[in-house]
């Protein structure tokens, strides 16, 4: 009797300290939050609030594959403002937020699961501007939009170039057509997508100044079996050419 009670303790101090494996708790579920970041995640409406079902774009569709793959529960939900859902993902075990750059300072923020596709750094300007740049130091003289919360505007701050944000990164499209803005900061294809969506053409690249690969993060208490089926499951998904049939579907 003694040795079946110290085996109960012993499991139930290893569910507190949350050492279980997800193979050990079944009906283990995540909850993945995403936001409107075409072509990679969007609502099929354009609103800022999807369920599951509502929600499209190349990330969107290679995550509900990834998981198929790897027999994992999980619920999606789009929602608004950017900032919100990635505190939410940084704070709460069980969640994950998807897309975001892997940058050094976030790798020990997450659990990451990737890449799932690229996400190069540009320069965009109406194409009768004659701004020319060959280095971020070139345009701290112009007035530059980017999308706030976004990795490409911390990175300009960190680097003084105190860029003018919105909520929307669309509205930057706009904002530059209308001459708002001198310069857009946004990512190679999403700036681009963007722009088409909302009838604006003609944009041209100044200057291409990283470039970054795009994950689904994952709070840092998720099992690391769960980890290891996702990426595992994304790799034979990329290997079997999925992931590029789902990106020729949108580019």
């Amino acid at each position: 009797m003694f040795k079946a009670m110290f085996l109960a303790l012993i499991s139930v101090a290893a569910l507190l300290s949350g050492s279980v494996r997800a193979d050990d708790a079944p009906g283990y579920s995540m909850v993945l939050l995403t936001e409107n970041f075409p072509p990679y995640n969007m609502a099929t409406d354009g609103k800022n609030f999807a369920p599951q079902t509502h929600i499209t774009g190349i990330a969107a569709e290679i995550v509900r594959a990834m998981f198929k793959r790897a027999d994992i529960g999980y619920s999606m939900t789009l929602r608004f403002p950017w900032d919100r859902i990635y505190k939410l993902a940084l704070e709460k075990p069980g969640y994950g937020v998807f897309v975001t750059a892997r940058l050094p300072e976030r790798e020990q923020l997450f659990k990451w699961v990737g890449p799932i596709g690229p996400d190069d750094w540009i320069m965009l300007a109406r194409s009768d501007n004659p701004i020319s740049l060959n280095t971020l130091a070139d345009a701290l003289q112009y007035r530059i939009g980017a999308y706030k919360g976004d990795a490409i505007a911390e990175q300009l701050t960190r680097q003084g170039l105190n860029p003018i944000t919105v909520l929307s990164d669309k509205d930057n499209a706009r904002k530059l057509l209308e001459g708002q803005i001198d310069l857009w900061a946004t990512g190679d294809p999403a700036g681009r997508y963007l722009a088409r969506q909302e009838g604006i053409t003609g944009l041209k690249t100044v200057l291409r100044f990283n470039s970054a690969e795009l994950f689904l993060a994952l709070n840092k208490d998720t099992p690391d079996d769960v980890v290891q089926k996702l990426q595992t499951a994304l790799d034979q998904l990329r290997k079997e050419g999925l992931v590029d049939n789902i990106f020729r579907k949108y580019l």
